[in-house]
């Protein structure tokens, strides 16, 4: 499947599924997401930052709430314009309709932080992704990827199980792994390369003030962290 074929193909699995977990809300399980993501890139609000396959805003209207520089890029028009009617006039937001491995020249140097969350698994060429974030990049800026863990199996039967996720839409989760991820950033010219996992709840549990504070102390059990469901990839332009 070519590029443009492979783009067109997520923009009609993403218009098609309408699915619930992408609509914005202000969550303990999706704040512990941002927490974990900006802790990593060292986000600062005043700094600009790029959010790529920001969706309908799931994560960029929180971004907004905290105070962050936030600008959102996707590749699906009306998942943007869904994005605007969630933010209405509370959080204006600048929105770019474009794919990151092919950056609107205008962009180039601009931002101090790219984030990209639940987005890399869904990219067709993950080397021409990085090669895009780098021009978008300042010196020093760094790039945060927030994704599903390939080696969780329960991924896998998320995808199997649950109405509207299919194997051509998510099966990208498959790449998640230390060595595709990282060959990637390496081959953008992306340097001090890093990656760490956490997570062990579903939503329904974490949300729960009970299920975070067990969550907290099963993460640190050694014996199951190379499967905890959440990992990021993190990198700099140097």
């Amino acid at each position: 499947m070519s590029f443009r074929e492979h783009n067109q193909a997520q923009i009609e699995y993403f218009d098609r599924s309408k699915r619930t977990s992408m609509v914005p809300v202000d969550s303990p399980y999706l704040n512990r997401h941002l927490d974990e993501a900006l802790r990593a890139a060292g986000a600062r609000p005043e700094e600009r930052l790029l959010e790529i396959g920001c969706g309908m805003g799931r994560y960029t209207l929180l971004l907004a709430q905290r105070g962050y520089a936030v600008e959102g890029m996707d590749i699906s028009p009306s998942l943007l314009g869904r994005l605007r009617s969630f933010a209405g006039e509370g959080h204006p937001i600048t929105l770019h309709c474009a794919d990151i491995a092919e950056p609107p020249p205008a962009l180039e140097g601009k931002f101090d932080v790219v984030l990209g969350l639940f987005t890399l698994h869904h990219v067709h060429d993950m080397a021409a992704c990085f090669g895009g974030i780098r021009r978008v990049l300042r010196p020093g800026g760094r790039v945060l990827f927030l994704e599903p863990n390939g080696w969780n199996p329960l991924f896998y039967l998320q995808i199997a199980v649950t109405p509207g996720m299919t194997w051509q839409g998510d099966g990208g989760v498959t790449r998640m792994r230390r060595g595709p991820v990282f060959r990637a950033m390496h081959e953008a010219g992306l340097t001090r390369l890093s990656n760490e996992r956490f997570g062990f709840f579903p939503p329904f549990l974490t949300n729960r003030h009970w299920g975070r504070r067990l969550e907290a102390i099963l993460e640190r059990v050694p014996f199951w962290r190379p499967l905890l469901p959440f990992q990021m990839f993190r990198g700099e332009r140097g």
